[in-house]
């Protein structure tokens, strides 16, 4: 029962790293836009000024 149950603590620790991988990986691309789209407001705003 000990080997059972260590293997199916290691396989939920194995599936919990993957999950906060992929949200780390979706914060991370939700940042990226979020800077492209105030870079983009930024030039276009300063582009119309002229």
């Amino acid at each position: 029962m000990t080997v059972m149950a260590n293997l199916n603590d290691e396989s939920s620790e194995i599936e919990r790293r993957r999950r906060l991988r992929g949200r780390n990986y979706a914060v991370l691309a939700a940042l990226i836009a979020l800077v492209v789209l105030f870079y983009v407001i930024t030039v276009v705003r300063m582009g119309g000024a002229h």
